[in-house]
C-alpha cells in the first residue's frame, strides 16, 4: 500500500481543503486526480490509488467541501455558493497538479457526486484534463423533475430497490464487507444540505443544452462506467442519454456497463476488473 502525503489545498475563494498525494516508485509517467462522491472521502480510494501508482501514475485527491478532513461545520453543509466552489475546485486542483507535475499528462477519475460536479466543471475547464473517467454517474437534469429540491437529500432513498435490505446502504455494493465499512465510517453516510443539493441540480440543467455541452473540448476522451443495478442511473435510463449527449458534442466516449454491479463499482465484488479497466484505459490515453 502506498501511503499518501497530506497537504493543504487552498482554492481561489480562500477555502482550505485536505489534499493527498500518492507517489509511485520512480519518476511518474502521468498524473491522475481523484474526485470522491457525496457522504464519503477520498481516502476510501486507496485501492484505486495503489493500482494507479503501480502503473507509474502520480495520484492526487482531496476531501471536497463539507467532506472528510475538510469538514468545517456540519457534514455536507456547504450552501449554494459552496456547490459552485466545489465545482470550480475540480479544475483549480487540476491546475495545481500540473504545477506540481510539469510536463505530465493529467487524467481525472470522478465518482457519483464528484462525477456530477465534473460534468459541470468540464463546461469551463475541459482543457485542464487529457482524459476523464466518470463512475456511478448519470444525466442529473433528467432526474430532477422526480425530486423535491426543497427537501434534504437522503442517500438511503436509493435502497428501495433492494428491500428487504440488510442495511440502509445495500445499494452501494454487493460486497457486504465494503458496505459494512461504509456504515461504520463516521465520515460516511450523509447528504448535502438543502441549498447545496438544489444548486447541484440547478447546475446540471446547463448540460441539457447541446450548445453548452459543445463548450467541452472536442475529442476529449471520456470513460463512462456504471453498474446496471445502480439505482442512481435509473435502470440505465440516465446513463444512455449522457453517453449520447457527449458523443453528439464530439467527445471520444467509451461506455462500460458492469452486469450486476451497484453504485460503487470501485468497491464491488468485481472491483479488480473495474480497477484494471480504469487504469488500463487511462494508461492508453495518458502515457
Amino acid at each position: 500500500m502506498v501511503s499518501p502525503q497530506q497537504f493543504d489545498f487552498t482554492d481561489s475563494t480562500g477555502t482550505t481543503l485536505a489534499a493527498y498525494h500518492w507517489a509511485p516508485e520512480g519518476p511518474p509517467r502521468a498524473a491522475v486526480e481523484i474526485v470522491h462522491g457525496m457522504g464519503e472521502h477520498v481516502l476510501r480510494y486507496q485501492g484505486l490509488a495503489d493500482a494507479l501508482c503501480a502503473q507509474g501514475f502520480a495520484v492526487y485527491g482531496y476531501d471536497q467541501r463539507g467532506h472528510g478532513a475538510s469538514i468545517a461545520g456540519e457534514p455536507g453543509a456547504i450552501g449554494a455558493d459552496g456547490w459552485a466552489g466545489l465545482v470550480a475546485d475540480i479544475g483549480e486542483f487540476g491546475r495545481l497538479i500540473r504545477e506540481r507535475e510539469p510536463g505530465l499528462r493529467l487524467g481525472l477519475v470522478a465518482h457519483s457526486m464528484g462525477s456530477f460536479a465534473t460534468q459541470q466543471a468540464l463546461l469551463a475547464d475541459s482543457e485542464v484534463f487529457d482524459a476523464v473517467v466518470l463512475s456511478g454517474t448519470a444525466a442529473m437534469d433528467i432526474l430532477e423533475p422526480a425530486l423535491d429540491l426543497s427537501a434534504p437529500l437522503d442517500l438511503a432513498m436509493f435502497n428501495a430497490a433492494f428491500a428487504p435490505a440488510r442495511t440502509d446502504y445495500d445499494w452501494l455494493s454487493r460486497d457486504e464487507e465494503q458496505v459494512d465499512r461504509y456504515v461504520a465510517d463516521p465520515l460516511c453516510g450523509f447528504g448535502l444540505d438543502v441549498e447545496a443539493g438544489a444548486a447541484m441540480f440547478v447546475g446540471a440543467r446547463a448540460l441539457a443544452d447541446p450548445a453548452n455541452v459543445a463548450q467541452i473540448r472536442s475529442g476529449l476522451p471520456v470513460l463512462i462506467a456504471v453498474g446496471d443495478q445502480d439505482p442512481v442511473n435509473g435502470g440505465l435510463g440516465l446513463f444512455e442519454p449522457l453517453v449520447e449527449r457527449f458523443r453528439a458534442a464530439g467527445l471520444d466516449v467509451t461506455p462500460i456497463v458492469y452486469e450486476g454491479a451497484r453504485h460503487e463499482i470501485l468497491n464491488e465484488t468485481n472491483r479488480d476488473t473495474v480497477i484494471a479497466d480504469v487504469t488500463g484505459w487511462l494508461a492508453d490515453r495518458l502515457v
